[in-house]
């Protein structure tokens, strides 16, 4: 069961909707699907791998979106450390099937995710296991193996969610492993102030993107640390919205 609401000027809102139940978890998804809709945006919340769901950490992409007229669907996954990989983008996968079924056709979807989001949201859109036409990634991790070298050791969460990996298993679940010719168009915004997620981890994975014939767009904010909650505060870090909002209307439709 759940809630839709009909809201006759704007589209339809759907609430806490159930879109998968892996081993007996219930995942749900929240949407916002304005008539006319011809394609969408999967929005994947970060969180280190191992905290939050599909309203935290992103609030400013719902407004944002909403004003431009974009559908999107935000989704919940399950978490590390009770989770680990590859279970979350096992749920992604299955939450991109949900919204194909549900009518958006995957020549007009994006995935779009920030932090360990915009990780998940890059290894499921280049896998290919499911299709979409584009990835958005804010300060995503995109390669393990750099960001280990660059961090000077690997962080608690990623043991919890990769428990003793070693350095193959790094380079199995980054997704700059999975480029390749015909893949998504990217487009990565990552803050230059960023500490927790070096802004270089999207400067090479846009260079090894286009390297492969790959389109990728990249929009580097200075000043900006990590979060986009974080880039609400000032003014100057909001500059990433009008790009986006075009970047996604080419696709979506919008």
């Amino acid at each position: 069961m759940f809630l839709l609401l009909c809201l006759s000027s704007f589209g339809k809102e759907l609430v806490d909707v159930e879109f998968a139940r892996p081993g007996g978890v219930v995942l749900k998804l929240d949407a916002w699907i304005p008539e006319g809709s011809r394609g969408a945006v999967v929005l994947v919340h970060g969180g280190g791998w191992e905290a939050g769901d599909k309203r935290t950490y992103i609030g400013p992409w719902f407004a944002t979106f909403k004003a431009a007229g974009i559908a999107w669907f935000s989704i919940d996954y399950r978490l590390a450390p009770k989770h680990p990989h590859p279970a979350a983008v096992e749920d992604i996968e299955a939450a991109v099937r949900w919204v194909q079924k549900y009518g958006i056709a995957s020549k007009r979807m994006v995935l779009m995710g920030e932090s360990a989001g915009g990780h998940l949201a890059a290894l499921v859109a280049l896998r290919g296991r499911v299709k979409v036409a584009g990835l958005v990634s804010f300060y995503g991790i995109h390669d393990l193996v750099q960001w280990k070298a660059e961090r000077g050791g690997l962080p608690r969460n990623i043991s919890l969610y990769l428990p003793g990996v070693d350095e193959a298993g790094l380079r199995e679940a980054s997704p700059v492993s999975y480029l390749k010719r015909g893949g998504p168009q990217m487009l990565l915004v990552h803050g230059k102030a960023d500490t927790g997620v070096p802004y270089a981890q999207s400067v090479e994975f846009c260079r090894a993107a286009k390297k492969v014939g790959v389109s990728c767009g990249l929009q580097l904010i200075e000043g900006a640390p990590h979060g986009v909650e974080n880039w609400e505060k000032e003014e100057r870090f909001q500059v990433w919205k009008a790009p986006t909002v075009e970047w996604l209307r080419g696709i979506t439709g919008r």
